[in-house]
């Protein structure tokens, strides 16, 4: 990536793209605690150099609650024996 000016965004944002499956994004509260605020997918589309991202939980005021979007690439959570649709399940109704 520091490789100098021959390498360019074309060829680093899919590269990142590809290369992350889940973003947990932290803040920090007025109360000095942090909270997730949100957990997006990332299926490695990218339009007009933008990731897309597809979010998982977003933060509601208190809670963090689930929106139905489903990680992409469920194959390489099933290939470490992660049931992705059994996990998500069974957090519907947590907060």
């Amino acid at each position: 990536m520091l490789a100098g000016d021959n390498i360019s965004a074309r060829f680093v944002v899919p590269t990142v793209a590809s290369s992350v499956d889940l973003v947990v994004h932290l803040g920090l509260g007025a109360d000095g605690v942090r909270r997730v605020n949100e957990i997006v997918a990332v299926p490695g589309r990218v339009e007009a150099d933008v990731i897309e991202v597809e979010p998982i939980f977003v933060r509601e005021g208190a809670e963090l609650r689930r929106t139905g979007g489903v990680p992409a690439h469920v194959e390489r959570y099933e290939r470490v024996g992660i049931d992705i649709h059994q996990v998500l399940a069974s957090t519907a109704g947590e907060r």
